[in-house]
This record gives structure tokens, C-alpha cells and sequence, in this order.
């Protein structure tokens, strides 16, 4: 079995012109009403099939609204772009979304019970009198327009992992636990199973665990892996979240750290994700990063690493303090094993060996023709993207992820 870089969808079919009309006339009313209307598919989609709550469906990200929020983005966002194709392609969003399908074990045999709940909502809440014949088929060929799309590059991403469409899941034995002093828990695994091996992955990507919790329901998140595949052997890092006034606690993170131990049992699936490096590239590496955003850096220095790259390679991480700093003493050993990088470090609470505040890219020697890759939390990123840009770096050589489920929101 062989992990391939498959990053970019190709283009869909072009809407056709009456289509096209029908859906520009009626963008601004889905657009006003698509919070109702994802809330309401959700509803029905959950009435009808309960399991998918319990046995796919990131509950939290459910009460939080999160994921209503990114299947409303995604919709408008691939609309608007078939009705005004001069607007930027939305292939990275097409990107993120395939591949955390494909994590999830999504097939194609899902898109028509999504497509039965969402236009059943769509009719509920505009009116039968609004969405008339025309208008439905309009949108009928928006979602399967963007609906293959997707089954074509998941399916790409399947025949890549060496993998029918779906069989992702390997059964693992957890061999190692490395607490770090940030709170943060490194899980190695290896397959129970000697005849479905884990694979390989490629630097910066992540698995999806499974969960059973307390009360029966088994969860899905995704952890990055940030070591370099060894032996058979796949880690990933797992901090727990600390619930807040606005958010509860991550329970699958927590039940993770608080409960998992050497010897108990995970179910894992293949690596997948589009934030990744080219290992036989030689330009220049950025590698900018904020609070457990650090993970997957974590995961291309181990590679570099392991290669003993000659690339330069600069690094950039901001936390709160050094106490919080996850993986902190592994990433600066990892820094010191390869021959051209160098940290840099920003500290909210000023410590002796870091810069105080926030992250700044004017403080930075940035490499001629580098590439950058960047993870944090929304603010952070849209900061840094800011000042890369403001420093005339081309928005191209950029790469970026964010932990939630509409990552691809953030303005340019």
C-alpha cells in the first residue's frame, strides 16, 4: 500500500446558461436563508438516519452550529463560482472537503441521502411556490455538479491509498504513549493486523480516530501525525481541550488523553490531507505555526528530519507561554538535526528565550522563493497572511490550515 499526493480536484462541468440564470436569480434568497435551511437538513437527515450523529458526525461541531455553518459555505461558495466563473476556483475548499471525506470513509452511495434531506429542507423552508420546478432543477444540478466532483477526487484519493472506496479503517494497538509537558499526548499505534499493515504518509497529513465514549456513541476527530512513518508505526498528537463559557470540552481529545493507554486498542484510518510538502522539492520552507496549530510542522520537520534535508528551512511558532508550547522540546531538536533551519519563537508571557507578544513577519529573514505553510487559529492565520502578503509574497506560495470545519473561509 502507497500514500500519493493527490491535492487538487479537476474543474466540474460548466453550469449551462439557463441553469446559470436560474441560480443567480435565486442566490441571494438560499444565501439569506441557508442557516435555516442546513439547520433544518441536519434535523431531518438525523431523524431519518440517527447513527450518522452518533457514528460519524462530530457532535460538537453539531451543537456549535460549525458544521451547518461550513455546509452553508461550501454550497454558496461553489455556487457563486458557477454563475461568475472569473472568481477564483474554489479548489482548495474542494480539497479539504475530499480529503476529510475520504478520512472519514465517505462514499459516493452518501451524496443521494444528503441530497434528499437538504432539497427536502430547501422546499420546507423557501416554499413550494419558491422553489418552483425550474429553480429546483437549477440547484439540483449545483449540488450534483459539486457532488461529483467530489466522488471523482475521493475516488482518486481511494485508488491512491491502494484502497477500495470506504475501506480506510485499520484496527490498532496503541504501543507507545508519550505524555509532553504541554498537556499533549503522543498515541503511537501498529496495525493488529499483520495483513493490512498501516501505510505510509507524507509529511504535514492526518489520521482519523474512533472513539467509543461513555455513553455508547462512537466519534470521529482528526490528530495529525507527527513522526515520520517507522517499523509499520503511525503517531499522532492529541492535546485534550479544556472546556470554556462558550464551548464544551473536546470530548473525544479528553477521553483520549484521560483513558487510552499502552496495550488498549484504536480504530484508525489511513493518512489523508492536503497540507503537505513535496519531499524531493528543494526551495525554501516556512513553516509558520500557533499553539497545537504546531502538530503538523511537527510532522514535515520529522520528515526533513529523517532525510536529513539540506532545504533551508525557517521556523516560526507563537503560544501563549513556554509551559504551553506543545512539543516544544521536539521540535527544537528537530530544528538542531537538520543542517539549514532556524527558530524562531514569540511568547505572549515573555520567557528568556523567545520574543515577546505576537508573532511578527517583519522580525523574520524570509528565503527567496520559498514556500509557506501555516496552521493556528483564525485570527493567527489571518494576521500572518496579511503581513505575507503586505511583505510581497505571492498568495500562491501559501499554504494554510485551520483545525474547524470551515477552514476555507478565510478571506484572502
Amino acid at each position: 500500500m502507497t500514500t500519493v499526493a493527490i491535492s487538487a480536484p479537476d474543474l466540474p462541468a460548466e453550469l449551462e446558461a439557463h441553469h446559470a440564470e436560474a441560480v443567480r436569480a435565486t442566490l441571494p434568497v438560499i444565501a439569506a436563508h441557508i442557516d435555516d435551511i442546513t439547520a433544518l437538513f441536519y434535523e431531518k437527515l438525523f431523524a431519518a438516519h440517527p447513527e450518522l450523529l452518533a457514528g460519524l458526525f462530530n457532535r460538537g461541531n453539531q451543537a456549535q452550529g460549525a458544521q451547518q455553518r461550513a455546509l452553508a459555505a461550501s454550497i454558496a461558495t461553489f455556487a457563486t463560482h458557477l454563475v461568475d466563473p472569473a472568481l477564483p476556483h474554489p479548489r482548495e475548499m474542494l480539497a479539504r472537503i475530499g480529503h476529510k471525506h475520504a478520512s472519514l470513509g465517505i462514499v459516493a452511495e452518501q451524496y443521494p441521502v444528503v441530497h434528499e434531506h437538504l432539497f427536502a429542507a430547501i422546499v420546507e423552508v423557501l416554499g413550494a411556490e419558491t422553489v418552483t420546478a425550474e429553480i429546483a432543477a437549477a440547484w439540483d444540478r449545483v449540488y450534483w455538479l459539486m457532488a461529483d466532483t467530489l466522488i471523482e477526487f475521493e475516488r482518486g484519493l481511494y485508488a491512491g491509498a491502494g484502497v477500495a472506496p470506504g475501506d480506510v479503517f485499520r484496527e490498532t494497538v496503541v504501543t507507545e504513549r508519550i505524555d509532553d509537558p504541554s498537556g499533549v499526548v503522543i498515541f503511537v499505534v501498529e496495525s493488529t493486523d499483520p495483513t493490512r499493515p498501516l501505510p505510509d504518509s507524507l509529511p504535514g497529513q492526518y489520521v482519523s480516530v474512533g472513539a467509543t465514549l461513555p455513553d455508547g456513541a462512537r466519534q470521529l476527530r482528526q490528530y495529525s501525525l507527527v513522526r515520520a512513518p517507522r517499523g509499520g508505526r503511525l503517531a499522532f498528537a492529541v492535546r485534550p481541550v479544556a472546556a470554556t463559557a462558550d464551548e464544551p470540552a473536546g470530548e473525544v481529545s479528553t477521553h483520549l488523553t484521560t483513558h487510552i493507554v499502552v496495550g488498549d486498542e484504536l480504530a484508525i484510518t489511513l493518512p489523508f490531507g492536503d497540507l503537505t510538502i513535496d519531499p524531493a522539492a528543494a526551495t525554501p520552507l516556512v513553516l509558520i505555526s500557533a499553539g497545537i496549530g504546531i502538530t503538523p510542522m511537527i510532522g514535515i520537520l520529522e520528515h526533513l528530519a529523517g532525510a536529513t534535508s539540506p532545504r533551508q528551512v525557517l521556523v516560526a511558532h507563537a503560544d501563549r507561554d513556554t509551559d504551553s508550547h506543545p512539543l516544544r522540546s521536539v521540535q527544537r531538536d528537530l530544528v538542531a538535526a537538520l543542517p539549514n533551519a532556524a527558530l524562531e519563537l514569540w511568547y505572549e508571557q515573555p520567557t528568556g528565550d523567545g520574543r515577546p507578544g505576537t508573532l511578527t513577519v517583519s522580525d523574520l529573514e524570509l528565503p527567496a522563493e520559498a514556500d509557506y505553510y501555516l496552521c493556528g487559529g483564525a485570527g493567527f492565520l489571518r494576521s500572518v497572511r496579511a503581513q505575507l502578503t503586505a511583505a510581497g509574497v505571492e498568495p500562491s506560495r501559501v499554504h494554510f490550515e485551520l483545525f474547524s470545519p470551515d477552514d476555507w473561509l478565510l478571506p484572502e
